[in-house]
């Protein structure tokens, strides 16, 4: 079977946030900026959530088995990782399950490290909770991020450091971090007694020639440290749905997340996430393989468009993910100019590189998870606004 990548799908009138007035503020702006996709979820998904629509009784409801033998299944196949059921506890999002483990195992006053750039909520997740940010900012060299680790030691001997964010893959940057850096970071951790909170949301998305490795699946040290982030939401297209698993193999540590989510108020699952779940792990394969294609094709686009018409402007090639990371400093040196032309002129909404932190100034995060059409427009906008003053 072959899925139509290349409709064009009208958001406009469907509560989008990326398509949305609110945020657009002009209808001829072209939006490349939020995390979600411009395409339908796959067959399976739809069908099931339309199944479960004409039933006709949305009360509240459990979460069965099959859904969590299906996610477990998934991350056997393609992760090699085995997890445990009991591992698992449902939240309603990936930066509320940061959220809440920051209440859960931080004090006011705490530090907890962050690796900019990196995805703009994480600031807010520590900040809000009355703990401190420690930036541990990525090395970015011949077009490529690694993590500083000599920096990251001297800071995690602070006692005040009681957990580190990881973002893998990581946004915005696209890196599918290695075995060999997992490790090394882990160790770290281990060694420095601090917590690893791992966001895993885009795992499947990673690129041919790539693996992702679960942070937890490295060793049983490893796992009895670490709360480890997953969702359906990224991959199959159902933020929308609210519905993330989040896989704690310490006992104590679970038993500390769960109650923070219990006091919160935010045990209960929202149906239509559940049923899409399930039948997104259950039927979503190969639709998920022909997307990665696609999304393959809309970078390589990308790439050869810039190398022909805005050779200043740089792809940061990602590993993973379906955001790419523009470096366009040699096209203007002021990111807010930058900000204003590509916005103003070329009518297209990209997520601005400043607000993911230290290093992210005059780069812009651009979202290729849409038609080719769509795509090739807003380059050529882009181009537009940034060769004519």
């Amino acid at each position: 079977m072959d899925f139509n990548f290349d409709e064009i799908i009208d958001r406009k009138t469907t509560y989008s946030a990326k398509w949305s007035q609110v945020h657009l503020g002009s209808p001829d702006m072209l939006p490349l900026w939020v995390a979600d996709m411009d395409f339908k979820c796959p067959p399976a998904v739809i069908e099931a959530v339309e199944q479960a629509a004409r039933h006709g009784v949305y009360g509240y409801c459990d979460r069965m088995d099959d859904y969590y033998e299906t996610f477990i299944m998934w991350n056997k196949d393609r992760n090699r990782w085995k997890i445990q059921k009991d591992w698992i506890v449902y939240s309603p999002g990936i930066v509320p399950a940061l959220n809440y483990a920051v209440q859960s195992f931080c004090a006011p006053g705490d530090k907890v490290i962050i690796q900019p750039p990196v995805y703009y909520p994480f600031f807010d997740v520590v900040t809000n909770n009355g703990c401190q940010l420690v930036e541990n900012k990525l090395i970015f060299e011949s077009g490529r991020y690694t993590m500083d680790f000599d920096s990251l030691e001297s800071q995690l001997a602070d006692p005040k450091v009681k957990a580190l964010i990881l973002c893998n893959p990581h946004n915005p940057v696209g890196r599918v971090w290695s075995k060999d850096e997992l490790t090394t970071l882990g160790n770290l951790c281990i060694k420095h007694n601090v917590l690893v909170l791992s966001d895993e949301i885009h795992s499947d998305l990673v690129y041919s020639g790539y693996h992702h490795v679960p942070f937890a699946s490295l060793s049983e040290e490893f796992a009895q440290n670490s709360i480890v982030c997953m969702a359906p939401s990224k991959t199959f297209n159902l933020a929308g749905l609210q519905t993330s698993n989040i896989i704690i193999p310490n006992p104590v540590l679970r038993q500390m997340f769960f109650n923070t989510i219990e006091r919160a108020g935010t045990t209960d699952t929202n149906l239509f996430g559940i049923v899409a779940a399930v039948a997104a792990y259950r039927g979503g394969a190969l639709w998920l393989s022909q997307l990665l294609k696609y999304l393959e094709n809309n970078m390589k686009f990308m790439d050869q468009f810039l190398h022909s018409n805005l050779p200043e402007v740089k792809l940061i090639k990602p590993e993973g993910t379906y955001l790419a990371w523009l470096d366009c400093k040699d096209a203007e040196a002021d990111y807010k100019v930058l900000e204003r032309r590509i916005r103003s002129k070329g009518k297209v909404l990209l997520d601005e590189g400043y607000i993911f932190g230290s290093g992210g100034e005059g780069f812009e995060r651009i979202n290729i998870a849409c038609p080719l059409p769509i795509l090739e427009e807003a380059l050529k906008r882009i181009e537009h606004a940034l060769h004519h003053n």
